[in-house]
């Protein structure tokens, strides 16, 4: 098994989205201790956006590109190569401001490309990212599960959906920023549901 773990916390250290995270590759390697484990953390090695340079490098023929513009275009190239050969993805989500953080946003722009992780057919798009299970550790500072307060899921859902990942389990932590109390009881949550999504 190769596990892929990308944190997406804006902290280097001390994130709660990634201790979570962490805890879901520990079981995760407890199953197989032989699995295979790639950390992407981006704050300590953030993404360039996707930003115009990046789409002229894209939408450039690639025996055409600049030597700046193939560099690039090997980034993306570079992650779109980890999550195809992950057979499990572990993403920390912290929320920030009801959204996901742009950290996270520019690993999705970076592997969202047509013809490689999704296409589209005369029958609709297809994600091309298939087979993967994929462990969400959600983050909050206050409480927002299965509330409209709750962009991220649906947002998650429906883009990780679209490249193929359709076999996700959300793990939440929420009430952090409410007080001790809070603290311990969101981390008491998130270790519920981690219980049940590893039962």
């Amino acid at each position: 098994m190769n596990i892929l773990q990308i944190n997406a916390s804006a902290r280097r250290q001390g994130g709660h989205s990634t201790g979570v995270a962490d805890s879901i590759v520990v079981r995760l390697r407890a199953q197989d201790p032989g699995a295979g484990l790639l950390v992407r953390d981006l704050a300590s090695d953030p993404l360039p956006p996707q930003d115009e340079e990046a789409l002229a490098a894209l939408t450039t023929a690639a025996a055409e590109r600049s030597p700046e513009q193939a560099a690039r275009v090997a980034i993306d190239d570079a992650l779109i190569a980890e999550v195809q050969a992950a057979d499990v993805v572990v993403l920390g989500v912290p929320m920030y401001n009801f959204g996901v953080p742009v950290q996270l946003k520019n690993w999705i722009d970076a592997i969202a490309r047509a013809g490689v992780t999704f296409r589209y057919t005369e029958k609709g798009p297809q994600g091309l990212l298939t087979g993967k299970k994929v462990y969400l550790a959600l983050t909050r500072g206050g409480r927002h599960r299965g509330a409209e307060t709750d962009t991220q899921v649906p947002y998650l859902k429906t883009v990780l959906g679209f490249l193929g990942m359709t076999d996700l389990h959300f793990i939440y932590a929420e009430g952090l920023n409410m007080g001790p109390d809070g603290v311990r009881q969101g981390l008491a949550e998130a270790e519920a549901d981690l219980a049940a999504a590893f039962a």
